[in-house]
């Protein structure tokens, strides 16, 4: 038997009717962490930055402006968990009642689907933007899982994956039911992306788990080398820059390629700052560098982000970076530029205030 639930969505669409929010389509919904006013940092940046900026990623240029101006008391909405009944989840979409949620780039089109033999009731904590990028899966959708282990049984569609992922689940605690197409019969989905107390709490919380047990060496910084891999943003001059920090500033370099994730956890985990090039590398850094710890970010001046900020405030971390001259597909960062951001960072550092 088919659904014709894709139809119906489509034909909404073309007859002009807007279709519904998908939380709205909850049965129920309640307050996880309450709404309230929180302080978020400025990030930093040199002066001239802003006019080397030719392309933004993300957001409009006033956008990123905003997040590097921080603001000492920001709304912040609540995180708030919903529950659905009657729904179905196939070739990644969530279908309901006239409501359509992306988690996962389709893999097959029609109007119709094969409804799903399997019926179950769980809490997903995946996200589209978690299934896309590793960073967004560490630093998002395993914050989110702790509120799917509290709500009932955590599921995902994300299949079992080696590497650095695989471990960071055993590191975490992460226990989650595999699914493919199913039928819920009862779901949990949660709203988390806001960064109130809360959810600041659950990401330290991850950061003890990941460090229980460890005593990592402090280290003045670490630089997280991101070469070709994932989507491009090559810095001609990386391999310079990461000798020159280890040499200069007694920085160490991790690969990767090379380091699993209990040696990048040793390492960010008593470092002060966390250089690379943007990305989703970077994340390595992020889950385990202290509070008030410093993420520098070198970016191409035609793909200009604070994505990582917003990631950033969440872990109590401050946020800088240096847009350097060229593209994407291969740009520089000069030394001297590095070299004076680090010092306003170092100037900017509260611990270094009399």
């Amino acid at each position: 038997m088919h659904s014709l639930r894709p139809l119906h969505n489509r034909l909404r669409r073309l007859a002009g009717q807007a279709r519904p929010q998908f939380y709205d389509l909850a049965v129920e919904r309640w307050e996880v962490s309450p709404a309230e006013e929180v302080e978020i940092a400025p990030g930093i940046w040199l002066p001239d930055q802003v006019e080397q900026i030719a392309q933004t990623e993300f957001g409009a240029l006033p956008d990123i402006l905003a997040q590097m101006r921080g603001d000492p008391a920001e709304p912040t909405p609540p995180t708030m968990g919903y529950r659905f009944r009657d729904v179905d989840f196939v070739d990644g979409v969530l279908h309901a009642r006239g409501g359509q949620m992306h988690l996962r780039k389709q893999s097959r089109r029609g109007i119709g689907y094969p409804r799903p033999r399997q019926a179950i009731s769980g809490a997903l904590y995946e996200s589209w933007i978690g299934n896309r990028w590793f960073g967004n899966w560490l630093l998002n959708d395993c914050l989110a899982y702790r509120l799917a282990e509290q709500a009932g049984d955590p599921v995902t569609s994300a299949p079992v994956r080696g590497g650095h992922i695989r471990r960071y689940e055993e590191l975490l605690g992460m226990t989650p039911g595999r699914i493919g197409d199913v039928h819920f019969d009862e779901l949990v989905l949660f709203d988390d992306l806001h960064n109130n107390r809360g959810r600041q709490g659950r990401a330290q919380e991850n950061r003890a788990r990941l460090l229980a047990g460890r005593k990592p060496e402090p280290l003045p910084g670490v630089f997280i080398f991101r070469g070709a891999s994932g989507d491009a943003r090559l810095l001609e001059n990386e391999a310079e820059i990461a000798e020159r920090l280890e040499v200069e500033y007694g920085f160490r370099t991790l690969y990767v390629d090379r380091h699993d994730a209990d040696q990048m956890v040793e390492a960010a985990g008593a470092a002060q700052l966390v250089v690379g090039v943007e990305g989703s590398q970077l994340a390595h850094g992020v889950i385990a560098m202290p509070p008030g710890g410093t993420v520098l970010t070198l970016q191409p001046a035609d793909r200009v982000t604070t994505s990582l900020k917003l990631l950033t405030d969440c872990w109590r971390q401050r946020y800088a970076m240096v847009v350097g001259a060229g593209t994407a597909g291969g740009y520089r960062v000069e030394w001297d530029q590095l070299r004076r951001t680090l010092d306003l960072i170092a100037d900017q550092n509260p611990k270094n205030s009399s």
